[in-house]
């Protein structure tokens, strides 16, 4: 092992980011080498397109992050100009669909929302930030809780979460109050964790993976000094020499040439479609190698919030005050968000409810509760997708996408017992929609990868078997030094947002790497 170590990251999201802290602070020579795809969209890397305050400079940056649905802009991701996608769109602001129609597409009809973005930060650059706790049988059963609890508690040092974004809004407290009263028996409302930091006007810089790096992105840093991050720049290949990972192939998307950086250890977080591509493209080929995919299936609905429910337990003043606050930062409103967290096994299930002023799709001035004075409330209920061999991407040695990767096929199926957990969990959202006002979008499952959380494609394990891709710290089996990260280490069936728990095992991951380096 070299004095000085060179450590490759493929992915600069939060994910990645985690891996390239820990390592440096563990260990006091390594150096980190971060490799993204796409570009950097902020002065501060992997800031949090959310902070942009400029409408236009903040959809562009959204724009940038597209892959081959960036428009006029595609040539700074180094998209081929041939690549077409007329009439398609994306799944989000700041993501692209994997199956976007146009030649290198993915084959993706049973999973048709599936997305990502390509850019610094990755999905932490366009994340809602919401950060809860996994419990129960989220939770991975072989780590143990004293454990367990340590590392959550790093991993929401790392992303500063916190409760108080929400805490104080009387608007949101009366729809808590309403929530309690119609949910009966379920557990009881609370306000949503969340990354980011509380300003003194009542705003919130919302976190990405700018607040993980942390010292890494202050120039002024020791440790920015073994820190250097490397956009436009596509992994092609990790270069193998028997149980060693001894470096990776990269193309500089700028001037199309590609060179092979050497490391001492290599961490795969690229996503849970692309990091088990990678692996695939380089001959990495364990037997659960992009399968057990799963995601939350997600029941939404949109509410006009009763103005007589309301009143029960918020005033007039109240909801000016809230109006005054979310007008301080109209770019970026912070809306009070509450949840009703998974809990075994009376509700196996997470619901979040966004307060908004205004509804998330244009409302015709002659609807009955257009510009309805007490806002409204999106909702949206998480389900369990219990993981499954067959569910999965799989990858073509003899078809390339549209970056000259091994083209993925996705095939994915909802089962009896996710059936039945759909329809108890739509009947309840019916039920509490009712207890906070009138439905002008009426609860309806969302199309398969809608909710962009992609789990089990890189899954851990305690065995070699078969069922797993890498080990109980997320070394790949059969490698010495080569990592994955993201959530698709996952190896449960969730319910909720995963970015802490993904984040909670690349620190544990970290450890373990620092330990062998």
């Amino acid at each position: 092992m070299n004095d000085q170590p060179v450590i490759a990251v493929v992915g600069s999201g939060p994910i990645g980011s985690t891996f390239a802290r820990e390592l440096l602070e563990r260990h006091p020579r390594a150096r980190v080498v971060m490799f993204e795809a796409g570009p950097q969209l902020t002065a501060v890397p992997g800031e949090s397109v959310r902070n942009i305050p400029s409408p236009d400079e903040k959809a562009r940056a959204r724009e940038l992050s597209q892959g081959p649905q960036a428009g006029a802009l595609r040539e700074s991701l180094g998209i081929p100009a041939g690549t077409v996608v007329e009439g398609m769109f994306t799944a989000r602001q700041g993501t692209h669909l994997l199956d976007f129609g146009g030649e290198g597409a993915a084959h993706a009809p049973t999973f048709p929302a599936a997305a990502a973005s390509t850019n610094v930060g990755g999905m932490g650059a366009h994340w809602t930030c919401a950060t809860p706790r996994p419990s129960g049988s989220e939770r991975v059963d072989f780590i143990d809780d004293a454990e367990w609890d340590a590392l959550i508690q790093r991993a929401e040092e790392l992303l500063h979460v916190q409760s108080a974004a929400f805490a104080d809004s009387a608007v949101g407290a009366a729809i808590r109050s309403l929530l309690e009263e119609a949910a009966g028996s379920d557990p009881a409302p609370s306000t949503l964790p969340v990354a980011g930091d509380p300003q003194p006007d009542g705003t919130v810089r919302w976190a990405g993976a700018d607040v993980v790096l942390g010292p890494l992105a202050d120039p002024g840093s020791p440790l920015a000094a073994r820190f250097e991050l490397r956009d436009l720049s596509l992994v092609h290949q990790i270069v193998v020499d028997g149980a060693r990972a001894t470096g990776v192939v990269v193309e500089d998307l700028r001037t199309r040439e590609t060179a092979t950086v050497e490391a001492d250890l290599v961490v795969v977080a690229a996503d849970a479609f692309r990091t088990p591509q990678l692996l695939w493209a380089s001959g990495i080929r364990p037997r659960a190698l992009g399968r057990y995919l799963t995601e939350h299936p997600v029941v939404i609905s949109t509410v006009a919030l009763s103005g007589d429910q309301m009143s029960r337990f918020a005033s007039e003043a109240d909801l000016e005050a809230e109006l005054a606050r979310r007008a301080a930062n109209p770019v970026d409103p912070v809306a009070a968000v509450n949840r009703i967290p998974f809990a075994e096994p009376g509700h196996p299930y997470s619901l979040q409810v966004m307060y908004a002023e205004q509804p998330p799709f244009p409302l015709d001035e002659s609807h009955p509760h257009a510009g309805n004075r007490w806002g409204y409330v999106n909702m949206g209920y998480g389900m369990r997708k219990r993981p499954r061999f067959e569910d999965g991407v799989t990858f073509s040695d003899d078809e390339l996408d549209y970056r000259g990767l091994p083209n993925m096929t996705i095939e994915y199926a909802l089962g009896p017992e996710e059936e039945a957990e759909i329809a108890d969990a739509t009947e309840r959202l019916r039920r509490i929609g009712e207890g906070l006002g009138v439905f002008i979008a009426e609860p309806r499952l969302m199309p398969n990868g809608s909710s962009l959380h992609y789990q089990g494609t890189t899954r851990i394990g305690v065995a070699d078997d078969g069922t797993s891709v890498a080990d109980p710290h997320s070394r790949v089996w059969g490698f010495e030094n080569l990592y994955v990260g993201g959530n698709g280490t996952i190896p449960t069936a969730t319910t909720m947002n995963p970015t802490l728990m993904s984040v909670a095992l690349a620190v544990r991951a970290a450890q373990d790497a620092a330990t062998r380096l």
